[in-house]
């Protein structure tokens, strides 16, 4: 049984964005499915469940159909320290590149009749995401959520840059070996980054990996601003200046993440939007660019993530309708092309090339 699809309205101008500028979602955990439940990437999938609850928001010919040029699959694990999450991190990575294989092999998977402009690529780096995008194809990049994934090792972060991994989240819903997370088990308000947490922003730069600030607490939200030496993402957020909510960054938070160079992907539910369709989105989206400027906002659709997506965003085809809604909210094309794109990617560009210890 599938469900009723939201209906949503896209612009010729929009659908022309898209052509010319293919968007970057930096969050969705859609392979923690393909690890679970055995999720196809390549096939296309409806919901299962009411309102597209939890999962089943991304696969191959929806990005495609949603303009979606490069999709983030954040690697989950358990929130929890030294019990085998690096291997599950691998086994997601695992699946990732089976997908990519298997695309390659067959023209792109799914039924496509378009050759290689169908393929999902694997992407460590801007350059790869030009080519794959340039070539009609859609980039696949990863990145860790909780560096309790490191199993309390360092060296795992030099591990998973040569797997490709290109941005690790350094809490998730509980404390690690890092520290501390906005909400959920060990939180503590008052203290930020650890010793250890310290080191990894190092060596997380030092390897060309992105430092994710999503689910961090304020204090070590801070701290890694001050200690960075390259751009920031925070992946999948709300703001709090459009909706105060636990999850939400702050105007303090956005103007230190926006110092860095950084970017900040809006999430898509409702819950932490403060409302469901498409205007809450596009609120957040402008209070991010009142406060932190044009260069911040970007996407973090967080699809696959266990949410129920706000209206008109329920799978990865719709995100032309947010598009839409921006360029009607008055938005010129220039900004709403850097949500969709820029910011994202400048971040990405900043981190390369790796260093000489995670290339070898």
């Amino acid at each position: 049984m599938a469900f009723r699809r939201d209906a949503i309205e896209i612009s010729d101008e929009a659908r022309a964005l898209h052509r010319e500028a293919p968007a970057v979602d930096l969050h969705a955990d859609t392979l923690m499915w393909s690890r679970w439940v055995g999720y196809d990437l390549l096939t296309r999938h409806e919901a299962m469940l009411p309102r597209h609850a939890f999962a089943g928001h991304v696969d191959l010919p929806r990005l495609r159909e949603g303009g979606i040029g490069a999709q983030y699959f954040g690697l989950v694990s358990l929130p929890v320290s030294h019990a085998g999450n690096r291997a599950v991190i691998d086994a997601q990575i695992d699946e990732l590149e089976r997908a990519v294989a298997r695309s390659a092999a067959t023209g792109g998977g799914g039924g496509a009749a378009d050759g290689r402009g169908a393929q999902l690529v694997k992407a460590d780096d801007l350059a790869a995401v030009e080519r794959a995008n340039a070539a009609g194809g859609v980039a696949a990049l990863m990145g860790i959520e909780g560096a309790h994934a490191l199993d309390g090792d360092l060296d795992a972060i030099e591990h998973f840059a040569r797997r490709g991994v290109r941005y690790l989240g350094i809490l998730h819903f509980s404390a690690n070996d890092a520290g501390f997370p906005a909400y959920g088990w060990g939180r503590r308000d008052d203290e930020g980054l650890t010793p250890f947490g310290r080191e990894l922003v190092h060596r997380s730069e030092d390897a060309g990996l992105v430092l994710d600030l999503a689910h961090i607490n304020r204090k070590g939200w801070f701290d890694v601003c001050a200690l960075a030496r390259r751009p920031l993402y925070c992946t999948h957020t709300g703001v709090a200046g459009a909706f105060r909510h636990w999850r939400n960054a702050d105007d303090e938070q956005l103007r230190a993440l926006a110092a860095t160079g950084g970017a900040a992907g809006v999430i898509f539910a409702p819950n932490f939007l403060g409302g469901d369709g498409l205007e809450p989105v596009v609120r957040h989206l402008r209070h991010m660019i009142d406060v932190g400027g044009e260069d911040l906002p970007a996407l973090g659709s967080d699809w696959d993530g266990m949410i129920v997506p706000t209206r008109g965003l329920h799978d990865a085809s719709c995100l032309p309708a947010l598009t839409t809604a921006l360029l009607r909210a008055g938005l010129p094309a220039r900004v709403v092309r850097k949500i969709l794109r820029d910011n994202a990617l400048r971040v990405l560009g900043a981190a390369s090339p790796r260093s000489s210890a995670a290339a070898t």
